[in-house]
């Protein structure tokens, strides 16, 4: 038995209008991006090889770029397109046709969900294992925003065990004046220090010069040694951290590396915090803009689609600001990264809402 279609033929006649504009948005924005981004990085590209400038920078910068502006893309093709179906008079006819408006809004959502998918797929496992590449050409030609060297580094390796290295260099994977430091309850039960600390490969570390002291009630054991090979359960990236370093982790490594950190008392991972959350709230964002869009567009003005256009480049610029500076609450402290990352969406669900209620039906 051959199963139904729920979809109509007006209904597929608006998705392919809907994807099709979104795609070809983003086709002409990125070839528009390539031109400016070429010209900006000009010095860079001239040192760099040719297949490092195609396949390790742009093969990543492309996606990651499209996938970052994606509500923007949305919001441009559901404006565009219904903003000329309105005015060729289309959704007067679809709507005198019985087809009600609440009913219109499937096709679009439709639409909607299957950018949302192919976004989460991208930002949450596609894009960040290449942004790897794109991080290390940009490092190596544009500007090195690695970071190399940390000092004064206190971190919990695991319960009731604190380290602590006065600085570290990971060019020779070095770090000076270490100490290790085991506690029971509140009672200091062995303190290692060492001149140096070596790291190894897979939490191997090579303790240099180093003195041991067991304490035991009112006795102490002390043990010395030149080289000591020891595992600890931390390596230089848990507390050399980079701006870019939350770009380059898929959504689970994210989610356990956030925890990772909390256990350790690390208080620098707010970045962390709010990539992890940005990523979802992007599902929000895409049939959002989506309804606000329809809504927008689809009654007929006299003014032709130019003043749709432009209300709706208005909102969906503001959509991307209102999230940057949300983002600000949650690096001072003032909220948590989730709430920061919701906010734009809940104050645009608002004006969905009352957009939706007095579009004409």
């Amino acid at each position: 038995m051959k199963l139904k279609s729920p979809f109509k033929i007006i209904d597929w006649y608006i998705i392919k209008k809907f994807l099709g504009s979104y795609f070809f948005s983003i086709i002409l924005i990125l070839a528009i991006t390539v031109v400016f981004d070429t010209n900006e990085k000009l010095d860079a590209f001239m040192k760099a090889p040719l297949r490092a400038i195609v396949f390790d920078y742009f093969a990543s910068f492309l996606p990651y770029f499209a996938n970052l502006f994606s509500p923007l893309f949305v919001f441009i093709a559901v404006i565009f397109f219904t903003s000329k179906m309105a005015g060729n008079s289309e959704i007067i006819a679809i709507l005198s046709s019985g087809m009600s408006f609440k009913r219109l809004f499937i096709p679009y959502m439709f639409s909607a969900a299957i950018i949302a998918s192919l976004n989460i797929l991208l930002s949450c496992y596609i894009i960040p294992p290449s942004n790897i590449t794109r991080i290390e050409f940009t490092n190596t030609y544009v500007r090195n925003k690695r970071v190399d060297y940390g000092s004064n580094i206190q971190f919990k390796v695991e319960p009731n065990v604190i380290a602590y290295i006065a600085r570290y260099d990971n060019s020779n994977k070095m770090g000076y004046r270490f100490s290790l430091e085991k506690f029971e309850g509140k009672t200091l039960k062995s303190r290692l220090t060492a001149q140096t600390i070596t790291y190894d490969s897979a939490y191997q570390w090579h303790v240099n010069n180093y003195v041991i002291r067991n304490l035991d009630g009112m006795r102490e054991t002390i043990t010395k040694g030149s080289r000591l090979d020891t595992i600890i359960n931390v390596t230089p990236s848990d507390f050399l951290i980079s701006p870019t370093d939350c770009e380059t982790m898929t959504s689970p490594q994210l989610k356990e590396y956030i925890a990772r950190q909390r256990e350790r008392g690390v208080g620098n991972i707010k970045s962390f915090e709010i990539e992890y959350h940005k990523r979802y709230a992007m599902i929000g964002a895409a049939f959002i803009l989506t309804a606000i869009g329809m809504s927008l567009a689809s009654r007929k003005t006299k003014g032709g689609m130019g003043i749709n256009i432009g209300l709706g480049l208005l909102l969906s610029f503001s959509y991307i600001f209102f999230s940057t500076i949300t983002s600000t609450f949650a690096v001072s402290g003032a909220t948590s990264p989730f709430i920061a990352m919701w906010i734009p969406n809940i104050m645009y669900t608002i004006i969905a809402v009352i957009l939706y209620r007095t579009a004409p039906k």
